[in-house]
């Protein structure tokens, strides 16, 4: 644009014109063709010039498109779908392994899940910092945090719910939020991509319920330590358990609080198996957020009506 805008003024500075001269030298005013010229070989020209312009887009097209083929499997796209999420799940996988620099680059961005979480979500440890809000003079405490495992992450959480974690975080939990929303450093695609890796490394939920029986049968203590204390019991996530039930990051549900929130043994099997959606009601007078992960996909029918007799005993 700019060296048009040079060519256009040195021309129209080339040379001054006297008034009224334009009348002689304007190009408006100038004889043109005459109709039987522009009606005939000059129509003629410019239609043969648009059938050429036709011919070369109706030919060219549909030969462009003949190695269109060839140039999806050379890019991996005849695979559809699956190629979109192979390539997800590439992505996913990079952000969840630890970063090989500080901080990530922005062609390999590396946000080191696997740093708390273990290698391929198998579960780890996580240094936190414990303050004590009831005694702020008291000094800080260095705790090892249990990270849990997220190879099973969505046997446990609806996709939504897992989104929600990894969006916001945990607070006053090592898990920090990650996405932008939250303050984190993830967009909503590197957060999609960073699930559909988890949902990748899922283990399968038969083989997750035949290891539970077997490692803690239908031992209902056993298997509240082992699912539920994490949440429910103060200082289990750092290996000082406090009051059994006492409530951490989730409710307390000893003396009685269970029987409160569930009457009938049947609505605390139903939510332990299976929760409920964001906003829905369960129990009595209780509203679903989220963040209670559901069982049924890792515990038999039987180990969660252990897990329900144990707490009701609290």
């Amino acid at each position: 644009m700019t060296v048009g805008w040079v060519l256009y003024l040195i021309s129209s500075t080339r040379r001054t014109y006297e008034p009224g001269e334009e009348l002689e030298v304007a190009p408006n005013r100038k004889a043109y063709f005459k109709d039987e010229a522009m009606e005939g070989p000059r129509l003629t020209k410019y239609l043969w010039w648009a059938f050429a312009t036709l011919v070369i887009v109706a030919i060219g097209l549909p030969v462009y498109w003949l190695r269109e083929p060839y140039r999806q499997r050379g890019a991996g796209l005849d695979r559809g779908v699956a190629w979109f999420e192979e390539e997800a799940v590439l992505r996913g996988e990079r952000y969840f392994q630890a970063s090989p620099g500080d901080p990530p680059t922005p062609r390999e961005p590396h946000y080191g899940c696997e740093t708390c979480h273990g290698v391929e979500g198998i579960g780890g440890v996580a240094p936190f910092t414990l303050v004590d809000e009831a005694n702020p003079e008291a000094p800080p405490k260095q705790v090892q945090w249990v990270a849990p495992p997220l190879n099973t992450a969505l046997l446990r959480y609806r996709v939504d719910e897992l989104r929600y974690i990894l969006v916001y975080g945990r607070a006053n939990t090592p898990m920090p939020p990650w996405g932008e929303e939250g303050g984190g450093a993830l967009n909503d695609q590197q957060i999609d991509d960073l699930i559909t890796y988890i949902e990748h490394i899922q283990l399968d939920p038969e083989e997750v319920k035949a290891e539970a029986l077997a490692t803690y049968g239908v031992d209902g203590q056993k298997l509240f330590d082992a699912y539920c204390a994490r949440c429910h019991t103060l200082g289990y996530s750092w290996g000082e358990p406090g009051l059994t039930g006492g409530g951490a990051f989730g409710p307390a549900i000893n003396d009685g609080a269970t029987l409160r929130q569930f009457p009938a043994p049947a609505m605390q099997v139903e939510w332990i198996a299976k929760t409920a959606e964001v906003g829905k009601a369960y129990g009595v007078r209780g509203q679903s957020k989220g963040v209670m992960p559901h069982f049924e996909n890792m515990l038999s029918p039987e180990q969660i009506q252990a897990i329900v007799d144990y707490e009701r005993g609290l």
